[in-house]
């Protein structure tokens, strides 16, 4: 008899109709566009099939392991009902459920169908999430390289077991489903019975059919127990602290893995046999045999072996499998081919010997793009509402046959700095559409007041370089570069700033309405040049279709409503560069730090792209995001997500053209597996490295991510015994930033240098280590390509016994050096801050030489870190000059710096001729007190007999020496009057000096030319 439903009115079943079909149509409608945009997101680009590759494979998945699944619950489900008894014992139990019964039994088919529907759309959602996993097993690439335990090739972990192994997951979630099924089915129609009756609790149909499924589950175990042995590969040894298979492992637990694999194929043949008996003793004795096997041989053997066999000998018994763990990472992290040196420093130097490194002295950095963004604002902003990554970047550009490192940065467009009357759909997205200029300065030089040289960025008629720039230095500086380095289309209309969508195209009317410049430098800020996007970037928005599809998928009805559309008009979407490679490209892992380069004339966004796996064989497995962040990650850059990885290749450079959106990726590292698995998945949406332009690759540098990984893994890795590996006496340490007010990991330094061997300057990425939980300095690490764009990682590795500072020592011998305490709190008074730059670990004639630059940071909304000083420290010696040069004279004697860029010393300002260890003020730098050759030398300010321009400025350098000298005496005699007064005396000097720098910078000044 059928139950009967609950009434519902009429009135009521129409509203939930009504509201069910508003809830799927919104549905329908949200997902639909946004498919429909990302496919013709896609087909601007030429790329729908990475869209389609990806969407074929999650249906796939989808309907593969949903329906199998789901009809496998549902198939035992109507197995267990079609086995009920056909006359339920009458017991008080089963009166009880007896309503039940009648309420399910009519529709339990349907109910049937629900619940592998439900299981099924569960598991083939779950199923999506593999289809990286699923693309990577059916395109599987031989690594030509077997695992030392199993002789199987590489590829078998890394594209293979993945797979099986969520195979075997999804069929113990099923069978496990199942056999929860059948017993409330079983339960509910009486086949088991908690109240012990004339037919016992369990019927012999349930029996057999516990028995079926049951015996499934053990044969599935037995499986599972094979791959098992594999899964040892990926193991972690606490006592060695390495990854991999471990001596208690292979010595022990492999062999209890085999046993109890042939144990619980024989329980599972158990289960199976009980079929024809239908007795519940033979099953239940094979569940006990297989748990206590699982306990015994499995667990207990292995453990107490592991605590009395292996661990009392640990460094003898492991030797060999960490071995294995040291030459796998190596191999898996590209770290088994490095150009190892021993080196032991110089604590001296001559004048002569450091005059000879003009491949690494005279291009140690003087700007640091992590700390002049606003630099950049200030001085090439032009308009509020462009704007430039609060993270410069860095690149190389031969210049007149040099090499030579520029900070470079792109003037991007910035919305949400449109004044408020400003803010309207018109103005946000279709006439403030791009940025313009690529912003240039080399990295080794400023301006006579501390700018840097910008050498690209002009705004068509509008100049965009101060009268500072106007001299003969700056004008020889811009002409090379440009020269050699045209931009002949400065618009940016992709970039990291561009969050939202922008529509371009001409007017109804046929006019230009895009704000491409202003017309003039100053005056009124209405007065621009117009422009009209005609590249072939963004989707059409040509018919009511696709204005419909737009207002819907970005929540704006202007695309319906506005008369500012037309058949011209096109849509710019996921401008992000980063973002349009993440989306073409989904299988890659993205460096944080995209960077601009001048590729023929246009601007390209170079983004490296990583292959990774977590699969490797007994390589270490690391957090990615723990391990390549440090004390600037995330300020400008994309910090990596924490995935678990053990393997990574920069196997893809991808370019993004900021005109126009093109998206290229071009194969890197030919030989990588991973890549060429998925570059098959994709059908060859990777382009040969021989497509790679020449012009292209001149701009490549080492991957900043990738490197920070290696460094961290050669801070143990770079032992090559098991026996120093255990004892870890040698490990080291990524050393701490040691700039104030940071916290974390020195980030690792872009410079041109040539290290010892080296046959010429290269654009290469380095970083110095440091003892493990000790300061002193262990090694410096450096990476860049050769002339075959090959990688190419050199390690210069300090005595075990140095006592050579690290960057922390260094910074704090530099800081409490009394001269350079002295200055440093003359530029910190009032509301002036000192900015520390980036310092770098350069190897030098035969030693080490730190080198940092000081900023000043005046008070003041437009306030901008201005280059002041350098700071340098050799050995125990210390200079601090308001120039590169100077500071090499000072530390080294004079003619140190003899080989720098004709006519100008890196970062020289022009001076007064100093008496021998004493540094003078100039125009633009903060009055400096003598730094001899020797920390320990006295300072004396000695007044320059030689005429120096900008008088006015050695005036008031000089008072506010005075000044800081009254207030010294007067906290010596502790009279707080005195005090008080010396300390105004001292701001109203350090006032008028700026005043008189202020001044001074606002005409050139001649520079020495020889």
């Amino acid at each position: 008899m059928r139950s009967p439903l609950p009434s519902v009115s009429r009135r009521a079943r129409r509203v939930v109709i009504v509201l069910v079909s508003a809830v799927v149509l919104l549905f329908v409608l949200t997902a639909g566009s946004s498919l429909y945009a990302d496919w013709l997101w896609y087909d601007e680009i030429g790329l729908t099939r990475v869209l389609s590759t990806q969407l074929q494979t999650k249906l796939l998945l989808f309907v593969l392991f949903g329906v199998i699944t789901g009809a496998i619950v549902a198939v035992n489900l109507y197995v267990a009902y079609r086995l009920r008894p056909i006359f339920a014992p009458m017991s008080l139990e089963q009166q009880n459920l007896e309503r039940y019964r009648m309420a399910i039994a009519p529709r339990f088919g349907l109910l049937t169908l629900a619940a592998g529907a439900v299981v099924g759309v569960i598991t083939g959602l779950s199923a999506q999430g593999q289809w990286d996993t699923w693309l990577l097993f059916l395109n599987s690439t031989p690594f030509g390289q077997d695992d030392e335990q199993f002789g199987r090739d590489i590829s078998f972990y890394v594209f293979e077991y993945p797979f099986w192994r969520y195979v075997l997951s999804v069929a113990f979630t099923a069978i496990v489903l199942s056999v929860i099924g059948a017993l409330v089915v079983h339960y509910l129609f009486g086949g088991i019975r908690l109240q012990a009756g004339s037919g016992g609790r369990l019927g012999t149909a349930v029996i057999g059919h516990l028995s079926v499924l049951l015996g499934l589950f053990v044969a599935l175990k037995a499986v599972a127990y094979y791959f098992d042995r594999f899964g040892m590969l990926f193991g972690y040894n606490d006592a060695t602290k390495t990854h991999g298979a471990s001596a208690a492992d292979i010595e022990f637990l492999l062999p209890a893995k085999n046993i109890l694999l042939w144990i619980a194929a024989l329980c599972a043949l158990v289960f199976f046999a009980n079929l024809g008996f239908r007795r519940v003793l033979p099953p239940a004795m094979a569940l006990i045999l297989l748990g206590i096997s699982a306990v015994v041989i499995g667990g207990a053997v292995p453990a107490l072996a592991e605590q009395f066999t292996i661990k009392p000998n640990a460094a003898e018994r492991e030797a060999e499998y960490i071995e294995r763990s040291i030459a796998a990472t190596r191999d898996a992290y590209d770290i088994d081919d490095i150009d190892r040196q021993n080196y032991t420093p110089n604590t001296t130097a001559s004048a002569q010997q450091v005059a000879q490194e003009s491949g690494t002295v005279p291009n140690a950095r003087l700007l640091d793009p992590n700390v002049l963004s606003d630099t950049w604002t200030q001085l090439q902003q032009v308009r509020s509402f462009y704007r430039f990554n609060s993270s410069l970047d860095i690149d190389q550009y031969t210049v007149d046959g040099q090499l030579q490192d520029y900070i470079v940065a792109l003037r991007e467009m910035d919305t949400s700095r449109l004044d408020e009357q400003q803010q309207n759909w018109i103005n946000l997205h279709l006439n403030y559409t791009h940025g313009n200029g690529f912003v240039a300065a080399p990295a080794n030089q400023v301006t006579d007041a501390g700018q840097p040289y910008f050498v690209s960025g002009s705004l068509g008629e509008a100049p965009t370089v101060d009268a500072e720039q106007s001299d003969e230095q700056g004008a020889k500086l811009r002409a090379a570069f440009n020269r050699d380095n045209p931009v002949r289309q400065p618009r940016i209309y992709y970039g990291e700033l561009a969050s939202d969508y922008a529509v371009v195209g001409k007017a109804p009317g046929g006019e230009d309405r895009e704000f491409d410049r202003p017309a003039t430098s100053g005056g009124d800020e209405s007065e621009q040049v117009s422009s009209t996007y005609d590249g072939k970037g963004g989707v059409a928005v040509d018919s009511l279709t696709r204005k419909a599809l737009f207002a819907l998928y970005f929540r704006e009805r202007n695309f319906l409503l506005s008369s500012a559309l037309n058949e011209n008009s096109k849509v710019m979407y996921v401008r992000n560069p980063r973002e349009r490679v993440e989306k073409v490209a989904p299988f890659l892992t993205l460096d944080g730090d995209p960077y601009p380069a001048v590729v023929d004339g246009r601007i390209q966004w170079i983004i490296d792209g990583y292959t990774t796996s977590n699969f490797y064989p007994y390589s270490q497995r690391e957090t990615l995001g723990a391990t390549a962040v440090d004390s600037r990650t995330g300020a400008g850059t994309v910090a990596q997500q924490n995935d678990q990885i053990n393997y990574i290749r920069n196997s893809v450079k991808a370019t993004v053209d900021a005109y126009d959106g093109t998206v290229t990726l071009y194969q890197f590292d030919d030989t990588d597996p991973v890549l060429k698995a998925w570059n098959k998945a994709f059908d060859g949406i990777v382009k040969p490295k021989k497509d790679i332009p020449p012009e292209l690759a001149e701009h490549f540098r080492y991957p900043e991510d990738q490197f920070k990984v290696q460094r961290s893994l050669l801070a143990k890795y770079h032992v090559s015994t098991a026996g120093d590996y255990f004892n870890g006496q040698d490990f080291w340490q990524v050393p701490d930033d040691p700039t104030p007010g940071r916290g974390g990991k020195q980030p690792p330094f872009y410079v041109v240098a040539q290290w010892p061997d080296q046959a010429k300057p290269t654009f290469q990425i380095t970083t110095p280590m440091v003892a493990n939980r000790r300061n002193n300095l262990t090694a410096l690490i450096s990476a860049h390509y050769d002339d075959n764009y090959k990688p190419v990682i050199q390690m210069l590795e300090l005595p075990g016994d140095s006592q050579i500072s690290g960057p922390t020592q260094a910074q704090n011998k530099m800081r409490s050096e009394d001269t350079v305490r002295n200055n440093l709190n003359v530029l910190d008074l009032g509301d002036s801050q000192v900015v520390y730059g980036n310092l770098l670990t350069l190897p030098v004639a035969g030693g080490l030489l730190y080198v940092e630059p000081i900023y000043q940071r005046a008070s003041g909304q437009d306030s901008i870190p201005l280059f002041q000083n350098v700071l340098m420290l050799y050995g125990e010696k210390v200079a601090y000059q308001s120039t590169l040069g100077g500071a090499l004279d000072s530390l080294f004697g004079e003619g140190a710096s003899q080989d720098a860029p004709e006519g100008q010393q890196p970062g020289d300002r022009p001076s007064t001729t100093p008496s021998p260890g004493t540094t003078t003020p100039s125009p633009g730098a903060t009055p400096t007190p003598s730094t001899s050759a020797s920390p320990s030398a006295p300072a004396s300010p000695t007044p320059s007999t030689a005429p120096a321009p900008g008088g006015n400025v050695d005036t008031a350098a000089a008072a506010v020496e005075k000044a800081n000298a009254d207030l010294k005496a007067a906290q010596r005699t502790g009279d707080l009057a005195a005090i008080g007064k010396a300390t105004q005396d001292l701001q109203n000097a350090v006032n008028a000096w700026q005043a008189a720098r202020a001044r001074a910078s606002t005409s050139p000044t001649p520079r020495p030319t020889g």
